[in-house]
Parts: C-alpha cells; structure tokens; sequence
C-alpha cells in the first residue's frame, strides 16, 4: 500500500473521531491534530537506513527494530502489519503526556471515554502544556491528580504506528520489551478494562522477551532482564499493601482530616520503603516512588501489573506455549466483566499447573 493510501486512510478515521466528539470537540481535535502530526513525520525504515544523512547509531537502533519485529511474527505470533515499519522523529521527549486522577479518599480512578479505545484511566494529551492544564483543572474540582510522560503507545492497529525518536534513548531490552507490549495491544484489547489490557500486553513482553534475548544467545542479559522484572514486582507488592491499607483508612468512621494524616503517613512509608528496596538492590537514586504520592499516582502504577499474576499463571498452563495463552485470555476477554474479574481472582490466586517463570527461556 502506497504512503498515500495509509493517509487517506488516517484522515479519513481522524475526521471520524473528530467529528463524533460532539462537547468534547477541543479534547478531540488535539488528539487527532497530534495523531496526524506523529503519522505525517513517518517515512519508511528502510529509507532512512539508505539515508547517509542517519546517524550509525539510529541506524544501529533501527535494524534492532528491524529483527525484533520479525521475530514478533515469526515467534510470538503479532500482527504482521505495517506497524513498527516506520520512524518518525518527533523532536520532544515524550510523544503524550497522560493525566491521571482520583478521589482525595478513593482509588478508585476517574474514567473518560473514548470511540475508539472505549473507557479508560486516563486522559491524553499531545501537549505537556495543556496536560497540565487539565491536571489543574480537575485539581480544584478536589481529586489527586498525577501527570506522566509517555515514549510510546499503540493506536491498537488503526493506524500504522510508527517507531518514535521518543524510544531511541531506552536500552535495547527495553525497546524490544516497549515494542512486544504496543503489538500486543492488537492482539486482545478490551474496551473499558484497562488493567485487564495493560497486564496482557505486559505478560506477552515478558515472555517475548526472554524468548528473543535467548535465540540471540543473550544468556547473561536474560538475568538483567529478570532482576528487573523481580525488583518491579517487589515495588509493586509494596503499591499493593500500601494501596490496602489506603482502602481501610478512607472506609474508617473517621474525620477527613484524621483520614489525611493516616494517608500522608502511609504514603510516606511507601516511599521509604521503595528507597530501601532500591538501595538493597544497588538501585539509590532511581526510586519512582519518591517525590508527592498520591492516589492518582497508584493508580496510574497499579494499571500494567494488576492483573499481571493471572496472566502468568494462565501463561504457565500453557506450558507456554503463546498461541494456546492467546486463546485463554480471549476466552476470559468475552467473559461479562464480574465473570471476567472472579475467573482473573482466581487464577491469581493458585499456583499454576506447570512451574516455568514467563521470562525464563525456553
């Protein structure tokens, strides 16, 4: 398909989304003139491989894309598509920038919704600038509110994502782990259950990865790999008591300035307990749970790993095997929402049939 056609195409789905937003028209009219500013900076990795004006090390970074998205077919059974077949140099850090928002004394996160991906956690916005704007705005309506910038993200095959200038600074475990997830997202996505989605996608990166360091013979990257993965999980165990406890202080009879303090208190007794897990792992200094913590910000946390545990037990069952996990999450993605739920409760909550790790090699 000519460059042309996949214009005409974005065009025409982006006057859809506009044109359907009826109050929401500002909102969407950014998105879709940022959208449209991401797709018409693409040009082909190829060309820009042939280019003598890339640099050696793009280039370097764009044939690793190049291998890891055919292993992605060949492999782990993505979509075999035009996504990540382009680059486009976006000249910022970050390609969105996501805000997120919460009650004051709930985690339970504040929805918009969307045509095309359905409900989701969060709003996004092409500009730092009106993201935190927004943030403002829903600050003095009284809820938590968090910003964070995005590298990446999948327009869940609507359009032929690009590989974005955003994902060149990431080492090379993370950019085929970044690209895993996004293809993912167009295997299963379930409109409205963003920690359903988000915890899919992270499972078959996870599993991806380990696969793709493996058959390069990346034996001593596969540990990198897993020792992350295992200080995040330490972290997030940590979000996950302190985000109990957080549901018992905001259900207590009790004043909301009582309930403020238990918060402050609690939140500040995650962040230490982040710093010291960090700094046992030689990690000082890196810890993401430093700074102003709030419930919107664990809730943006909890989104990719929430349902994380069920996955890898479903993924576990399959003797991990990808096409047969492909089929049991679809399976459970038709399920109503509350079946949904108490079937992902229950994985989760059992060991699974057969023992592997997902990201051990095969």
């Amino acid at each position: 398909m000519q460059w042309s056609l996949r214009f005409r195409r974005a065009l025409r789905i982006l006057l859809i989304v506009v044109l359907s937003a009826g109050t929401a028209g500002c909102y969407y009219m950014q998105a879709a003139n940022g959208q449209w500013q991401v797709l018409r900076k693409r040009e082909p990795i190829a060309e820009v491989l042939a280019d003598d004006a890339t640099s050696e090390n793009l280039a370097d970074r764009l044939r690793l894309v190049q291998a890891a998205r055919q292993f992605s077919i060949d492999e782990l059974g993505l979509p075999d598509n035009d996504s990540y077949r382009s680059y486009a140099d976006i000249e910022r850090e970050f390609v969105v920038w996501n805000v997120f928002a919460a009650p004051e004394f709930s985690l339970q996160p504040k929805e918009w919704c969307f045509p095309v991906a359905g409900c989701v956690n969060y709003r996004g916005y092409f500009s730092r600038d009106a993201a935190y704007r927004e943030s403002a705005r829903l600050a003095k309506s009284g809820y938590d509110v968090a910003v964070g910038g995005v590298s990446a993200y999948s327009t869940l095959g609507k359009f032929d994502d690009p590989v974005l200038s955003s994902m060149m600074r990431w080492d090379d475990i993370q950019l085929v782990a970044v690209l895993f997830h996004e293809l993912a997202h167009q295997v299963l996505y379930i409109k409205g259950d963003s920690a359903f989605n988000e915890s899919f996608a992270t499972a078959v990166e996870e599993f991806g990865v380990g696969r793709w360091l493996a058959s390069n013979d990346r034996v001593d990257d596969i540990d990198v790999y897993r020792a992350r993965r295992e200080l995040r999980q330490k972290l997030m165990a940590l979000v996950a008591a302190a985000r109990e406890d957080l549901r018992a202080h905001f259900s207590a009879a009790v004043p909301d300035e009582e309930k403020r303090r238990l918060k402050a208190a609690r939140l500040k007794q995650l962040s230490e307990a982040a710093a010291e897990t960090l700094a046992a792992a030689g990690r000082e200094g890196s810890n993401w749970l430093s700074g102003e913590l709030n419930n919107a910000r664990l809730v943006s946390m909890s989104l990719y790993e929430g349902r994380l545990p069920a996955f890898r037990v479903l993924f576990a069952d399959c003797d991990r095997d990808i096409r047969c996990f492909y089929a049991r999450a679809g399976e459970l993605a038709n399920l109503d929402t509350p079946s949904r739920n108490k079937a992902l409760d229950g994985l989760a909550g059992r060991e699974p049939q057969r023992v592997p790790r997902p990201f051990d090699p095969p």
